[in-house]
């Protein structure tokens, strides 16, 4: 079931059509990667799942049915332009957006304490914001993202500002909320990262909606029917079977030959190796599937045509 769905939204700003037509589908309880090229109309796609701003045409469905002003308070929102209060204490400020999203102050601190206590910042409770560090200015804006627990949240460009380690406890933080049943709308340019916990994506480009689908399968989708194997020489060789395969490059290093081949469409992976190991002693065999990055830049650029 999809939780949120957008269909044929259009968007124009004066002389720029920011979307057209742009269709998405996030599935309930699962993080949903929104990638694009700055531009593209990734953060005009979020403000009106948002209700900040409204289509021209097309609409948005949450839960299953036409969005309405009350569901906002169902979603938490963490723009990539922070908007904390430079001067304001951190608790007070916590607090009181918290009760903006409808948590009584009781509520409010209990949740925000746990949270505080959970990332170790506790002790700046009583500090301006200017005080802290970006990374501690994350974990508060995060926080106040996710303390009213919404059914749906955005993360723009969420580990902006994090060291490698803090950004390891960001992530594991992300996929707890996926597990704990929220739905997930993740929009970064960090490809490995949309590999290591989008189950599903989008990529907007110029407007549109180019590819989607799930991660495992559109990687499947790109691939290049390109395998690197490594092999005993010593006593054996391998060599090119018209029809099945293309030797691409071979090093020799130590009586072990790295190669990479390329395998004609119609064989199967199981043919191939049957083959290769009949002319030599394999030590391993893997296919290179393109990763997200790859994947990315071949779309936007137009050197691959495959769309959604």
């Amino acid at each position: 079931m999809n939780f949120l769905e957008t269909e044929d939204v259009v968007k124009q700003y004066a002389n720029h059509l920011a979307l057209d037509k742009v269709s998405i589908q996030v599935p309930e309880g699962q993080i949903f990667g929104l990638l694009g090229p700055n531009g593209a109309g990734k953060t005009t796609l979020i403000r009106i799942i948002n209700r900040i701003t409204a289509p021209d045409s097309g609409r948005v469905l949450f839960n299953g049915r036409e969005s309405q002003p009350d569901d906002i308070y169902q979603i938490g929102y963490l723009p990539e332009e922070r908007g904390l209060y430079k001067k304001m204490k951190v608790g007070e400020q916590a607090i009181y957006l918290a009760q903006l999203k409808g948590l009584s102050y009781q509520e409010a601190r209990k949740r925000l304490t746990s949270w505080f206590e959970k990332f170790d910042i506790m002790p700046w409770w009583n500090k301006k914001l200017e005080e802290l560090s970006k990374g501690m200015q994350q974990k508060i804006q995060f926080i106040t993202t996710i303390i009213h627990e919404p059914k749906l949240l955005i993360f723009d460009e969420p580990f902006s500002g994090f060291d490698p380690v803090n950004a390891e406890m960001l992530k594991k933080e992300i996929l707890e909320l996926k597990n704990a049943g929220h739905t997930i709308i993740f929009s970064t340019h960090n490809m490995a990262s949309v590999e290591e916990i989008c189950d599903n994506i989008a990529l907007i480009n110029r407007s549109h909606v180019v590819l989607s689908g799930n991660v495992t399968e559109v990687r499947s989708r790109f691939k290049t029917n390109n395998f690197t194997l490594k092999f005993q020489t010593e006593g054996s060789s391998i060599q090119e079977v018209p029809g099945m395969f293309s030797i691409l490059d071979n090093q020799e290093q130590s009586g072990i030959s790295e190669m990479r081949i390329h395998k004609e469409t119609e064989i199967r992976n199981s043919t191939l190796l049957t083959t290769l190991a009949g002319q030599a002693e394999i030590i391993s065999f893997t296919e290179e599937i393109p990763s997200m990055n790859d994947i990315f830049i071949n779309t936007v650029s137009g050197t691959n045509t495959t769309q959604a």
